[in-house]
């Protein structure tokens, strides 16, 4: 199974959001439609702008920790 690691940007605000999946699609739903608190639900509409696709959990973790780094950034 393929993780994603993906990126939103916000269209109510400048912010962006960094997540990691397993299903993109229901995720981005989440986000936008279904979610009834957190962080996601206060800047909605989001916008998919970046997506990277990893066949292990590991590596998708170390890259979403990067770009949620300030070098990553």
């Amino acid at each position: 199974m393929e993780y994603a690691v993906y990126v939103l940007k916000s269209l109510s605000s400048a912010k962006h959001y960094v997540g990691l999946t397993q299903n993109l699609i229901s995720r981005f739903q989440s986000h936008n439609e279904l979610g009834k608190k957190g962080f996601t639900t206060r800047y909605r509409p989001w916008f998919v702008i970046w997506v990277e696709f990893y066949t292990t959990k590991a590596e998708a973790m170390s890259r979403e920790k990067f770009l949620k780094s300030g070098k990553g950034r």
